[in-house]
């Protein structure tokens, strides 16, 4: 009887299929002589062999929150990551497992990212809900209006942004008061009664500027607006809980303004922005090699806005002006606002004179990629800085970090 209630549990045993699963020991390690906050850790799945389902990340034995994003969304899981902080001239050591079943596992939301088609028969403009992942436009065809705040918006507890879904594709902003999760209460446009409460609100008026970071053409002489363009689009790649990711495709675009014999280009652009960071990464990529392309890039020239360049490749300013246009200023108050921008020197050609609108880059790239960084503050908030001087501090200790990151290496 022993023994054949043995082989019915080593039958049953043998039945439960095996979850394949894989252990990798990583040092992250700071060579710097500053501590570092918040540092995201990123791991390419694809060196690791296994279609990943799910994952485990551990500090010295302790759970931390991970999370997993498929970049191409092709179904697969293609990257994972997740934020630690690392002493001055330290290292720590991470274990992770990666599984081939099951699903992501489930953290507290750090970050949060939304879009939205405009419901005309809600009247409040925080009270939207026809939300959408992903919208794909033909040329000629604009749905700034149709969209609630004009295109994709997404925030960590310091910052948020927007990007407008148009010809311009500016990257605008959203000023807060205290770190706190918000957009999805005011949906970038809080109300009366959540002013009041000190939620934050917009502020900055962009108008047709460079806005914060925004990438452009160039003709020899101005920025060029993504006019001719096949079809134009905005996903939302990753919801977090550690970081949001935003895709811009632009498909086919051909450059008319800056030689009519170019040849359309299509161009992804993926905005990331971390929990715990104020910056927004924007990484660019064509489909082949764009060393013919020039761009710009920028941010606008707030009014009666002090300026800090390094001449390579941070520039920042510090001003003061209505974040609205002079018809929706009823129940606005001028804003204060640090803007920043840092671009690797590799792909500057020229750091252009301010002028009445911005602070202008003009870009180029021999590769079929491109990558900067862009960061702003509010005078509002009660966490961040209050001067010029305080946040062009901020801008060269900022650029100092990203100059040196962690390295990170196999056990």
């Amino acid at each position: 009887m022993k023994k054949k209630l043995l082989t019915n549990m080593l039958v049953l045993l043998a039945a439960i299929p095996a979850f394949p699963q894989k252990t990798i020991n990583i040092k992250v390690s700071n060579d710097s002589q500053k501590p570092k906050a918040n540092v995201p850790v990123v791991l390419q799945l694809k060196d690791y062999g296994m279609d990943v389902k799910s994952a485990l990340v551990t500090d010295g034995g302790k759970e931390i929150p991970c999370q997993l994003d498929d970049i191409d969304q092709d179904g697969k899981m293609d990257e994972l990551c997740f934020i630690t902080d690392v002493k001055d001239k330290a290292a720590k050591n991470f274990s992770i497992t990666l599984y081939s079943e099951g699903k992501p596992r489930s953290y507290e939301p750090q970050v949060y990212v939304e879009m939205l088609l405009s419901n005309k028969k809600v009247k409040e403009s925080n009270k939207q809900n026809l939300y959408i992942s992903q919208l794909t436009v033909d040329n000629g065809t604009n749905p700034y209006w149709t969209l609630h705040h004009h295109g994709a918006a997404f925030e960590n507890d310091m910052v948020a942004y927007r990007i407008y879904f148009d010809h311009r594709q500016t990257v605008d902003i959203y000023g807060k008061y205290k770190k706190q999760l918000e957009l999805k209460q005011t949906q970038f446009y809080p109300d009366k009664a959540q002013k009041a409460a000190q939620y934050g609100d917009d502020v900055l008026w962009v108008g047709s500027t460079l806005g914060l970071g925004t990438l452009r053409g160039w003709d020899g002489h101005n920025p060029t607006m993504l006019t001719d363009v096949d079809k134009r689009s905005q996903r939302i790649i990753s919801r977090g809980p550690i970081r949001t990711i935003v895709e811009v495709k632009d498909k086919g675009w051909t450059p008319q303004s800056i030689r009519p014999d170019m040849a359309p280009i299509d161009m992804t652009t993926l905005y990331t922005l971390y929990a715990g960071r104020r910056e927004c990464s924007v990484d660019v990529k064509f489909n082949k090699p764009a060393g013919d392309y020039m761009l710009s890039t920028g941010f606008i020239n707030v009014k009666n806005s002090t300026e800090y360049s390094d001449k390579k490749g941070l520039r920042g300013c510090w001003g003061t002006d209505w974040p609205v246009s002079a018809k929706d200023s009823v129940g606005h108050k001028r804003e204060t606002v640090g803007l920043g921008i840092y671009i690797p020197e590799k792909y500057i050609v020229s750091e252009e004179p301010a002028n009445k609108d911005n602070y202008g880059y003009v870009i180029n790239t021999t590769t079929d990629e491109l990558h900067y960084k862009i960061t702003f503050c509010s005078d509002n908030e009660t966490f961040g800085y209050h001067s010029d001087k305080e946040w062009f501090d901020f801008l060269k200790e900022w650029k100092d970090d990203l100059s040196h990151p962690v390295t990170i290496t196999k056990e």
